[in-house]
């Protein structure tokens, strides 16, 4: 379990960011000079330089706005202008992407943050410029949308493995529908039939919680409030459920942390939305009340299981039910042992669960549920300040990578050992910097009193 009581406070976390941001500088210029683009999109490190691994071109997004963001955080103008001009240059087949569930990672991270960075008056105002970024955001949220399963009682955006497939991963995702509809963008349907963006990201996040998120309310012998299983599988003939599965987690029964993540932070990012919403663009899906007791239930669940079953510094292993687990003793009660024998860390995980934690603490401080929010809080600073700390922040400055022991695909085995015997350790994935950037941004702002920091504007 977590260990909250040892939380720093947030203001004890300056000094760390501090050091976070002066390394990220450099990193993003390495990163520019060193790595071959006619490769691909950079997706992990092998010996400290940035590789890819051919699956979906789901991490571009991520290396651009990490530099958008370290400028963001330090005003350092190559950063911004790395992020920027390579926006422009490499992400547009992103925004038509009909192959993909990730158009919230990669478009969000790009030309969300510009965007953000305009309004904000952080880059200067330019019309048209704006307009460019807002039509990407449209468009792919459009496209996103366009990616449709019916179900028995609603529907979901389809993963790239086919309309059968639910992944856990997409509720954070939907953020790019969210702010699609925000800009007054639909999805216009055969026969000119508008189709409203609100709907089917409200619907997605429904199945998520649904199927995807257990409640201890008896589904299957593996039920426990906040286990999440990545992939929910459906009969595509007449739409029912029809069991859990994963592609990169241990079992469909046990729960893959970095999926659980995408949980943690996604429900409570769209509560944060929900409230920027007015009844009447709700109540036709709904209402107020159930949608937010919906998502307040998924991350309240997913929180509780992510402090209840991680090690005491809140770093998980990559896997709750992995199956050498055992092998490691009373591993929940110690820090995380990332160059242990048996099973690796995901550090990439706790930079995502972190964000979602702290997010769910204000959101329910700001509800007058005090004790419910200082734990959560308290968790999210304790998982900052151990990803801001060695073993896990990567301080040579040769190695591309940000945040050390960040895991890809164990199944697959696709994540470096450099050595015989140990777990894959001692590298970065191009996920976890990007989200540890994102934390790094959100807690500064927390301390230094700037605007809050939401993907939405």
């Amino acid at each position: 379990m977590i260990d909250i009581q040892s939380a720093p406070s947030l203001a004890d976390l300056k000094p760390s960011l501090e050091k976070f941001f002066d390394l990220a500088g450099k990193k993003v210029q390495l990163i520019d000079r060193e790595y071959d683009e006619s490769n691909g999109s950079p997706v992990f490190t092998v010996e400290g330089k940035y590789t890819t691994r051919g699956w979906t071109e789901w991490t571009e997004g991520f290396r651009y706005g990490i530099g958008i963001l370290h400028y963001d955080a330090t005003g350092d103008e190559k950063s911004l202008a790395s992020g920027r001009s390579k926006t422009v240059e490499r992400m547009a087949t992103h925004v038509s992407h009909i192959g993909v569930h990730d158009h919230g990672f990669n478009n969000l991270s790009t030309y969300g943050n510009l965007r953000r960075l305009m309004i904000e008056g952080r880059i200067p105002e330019s019309e048209w410029e704006k307009h460019f970024y807002e039509l990407a955001i449209k468009v792919s949220g459009a496209v996103q949308a366009s990616r449709w399963t019916v179900r028995q009682g609603g529907g979901f955006i389809h993963s790239f493995n086919g309309p059968h497939s639910l992944f856990v991963d997409t509720i954070r995702s939907c953020r790019i529908l969210m702010q699609a509809h925000k800009l007054g963008h639909v999805l216009m349907g055969e026969g000119d039939k508008p189709i409203s963006l609100l709907d089917r990201a409200l619907q997605h996040i429904d199945s998520t919680a649904q199927f995807s998120v257990f409640y201890g309310d008896g589904r299957d012998s593996y039920d426990e409030w906040g286990r999440t299983t990545h992939e929910a599988v459906f009969n595509t003939k007449d739409g029912a459920y029809r069991c859990p599965n994963s592609q990169q987690g241990y079992t469909g029964f046990s729960t893959w942390t970095r999926g659980q993540s995408w949980a943690v932070c996604g429900f409570s990012e769209e509560l944060e939305l929900l409230e920027t919403l007015s009844d009447a663009e709700l109540d036709p899906f709904g209402g107020r009340d159930a949608i937010e007791a919906m998502m307040l239930k998924g991350a309240k669940a997913t929180s509780d299981h992510f402090i209840d079953n991680t090690p005491t510094d809140g770093i998980p292993y990559w896997d709750t039910g992995a199956p050498q687990l055992h092998k490691l003793g009373d591993y929940q009660n110690r820090p995380a042992d990332p160059y242990n024998e048996y099973e690796p860390v995901d550090s990439s995980a706790a930079a995502i669960d972190a964000q979602g934690l702290l997010r769910l603490g204000r959101y329910l401080e700001k509800k007058g549920e005090t004790e419910a929010a200082e734990r959560y809080t308290k968790a999210g600073l304790k998982v900052a300040q151990s990803l801001f700390a060695e073993p896990y922040l990567s301080t040579d400055e040769n190695h591309q990578g940000l945040i050390l022991h960040s895991i890809y695909h164990e199944p697959n085995g696709w994540d470096h050992k450099p050595e015989a015997g140990k777990v894959a350790y001692g590298e970065s994935s191009m996920w976890g910097d990007y989200h540890a950037m994102e934390l790094a941004v959100y807690l500064q702002r927390l301390i230094e009193e700037k605007p809050y920091l939401t993907f939405f504007k």
